[in-house]
């Protein structure tokens, strides 16, 4: 079976290559914990992956997810070639699946994304929660509400993160970055850009820090992948 294939977040730098290797390592293979149960399915492509609607919202805003583009097939024909989808699985296929498309490929997409995170969180916690930050694992948010509720406390952690990049009107506090890999600096931006406070984290190998102080406007950062509250 030919599964999605993950594709890096544009702002993850070249210091989290340890964590992604964890993602790549996680989407090998097939099987999880999940809600869902397995049904006889078409092969999905990567054309039919693409077309699947890309609802990962960042779990920081809790913005809905965007419906899919297009005519979409009515709940009434939400049914896979053999067999029945449960309760759950209808309750995530509902408003996402185009109408020229199998609804068990777009279940078995949902399914996958399930496993990758189950996968990556059972190798390194910080992965799996960064990966939701970042959208590397798309629609994973919602196959969580719906296909394994399970791993709901790491979209509750991913809540308070944001991803590696530039973050306008930053909470203040201390944050550490989910990367061990050296390269992670930032900077906190004030009025008329003021440096208010920068470095390369702070820490040893395993906790890389920042300090960002009250006023900050701009929280910039780069090769850090993402960030929690310390």
């Amino acid at each position: 079976m030919r599964t999605r294939t993950l594709r890096p977040h544009r702002r993850v730098a070249a210091g989290a290559l340890a964590l992604t290797a964890l993602l790549a390592l996680a989407g090998c293979g097939s099987g999880g914990d999940t809600d869902a149960k397995p049904h006889p399915t078409r092969r999905v492509s990567d054309e039919q992956a693409a077309a699947v609607p890309d609802d990962q919202a960042s779990p920081a805003t809790g913005s809905p997810a965007a419906p899919s583009k297009g005519p979409v097939l009515p709940d009434a024909r939400l049914t896979p070639a053999t067999g029945s989808f449960t309760a759950r699985q209808k309750q995530y296929l509902h408003g996402r699946v185009p109408a020229d498309m199998d609804p068990a490929a777009v279940l078995q997409v949902g399914q996958e994304a399930c496993q990758r995170i189950e996968r990556t969180a059972a190798h390194d916690r910080n992965a799996a929660v960064g990966a939701l930050i970042t959208g590397d694992v798309p629609s994973a948010a919602d196959a969580i509400d719906q296909l394994c509720p399970k791993e709901k406390p790491l979209l509750k952690a991913a809540a308070a993160g944001f991803a590696d990049g530039t973050r306008k009107n930053p909470k203040a506090g201390a944050y550490r970055a989910l990367t061990s890999a050296a390269g992670c600096t930032w900077k906190a931006l004030g009025v008329g850009d003021k440096v208010l406070a920068s470095g390369p984290g702070t820490g040893d190998t395993r906790r890389v820090t920042a300090k960002i102080p009250a006023g900050t406007r701009t929280f910039v950062s780069s090769g850090c992948y993402a960030w929690l509250p310390a």
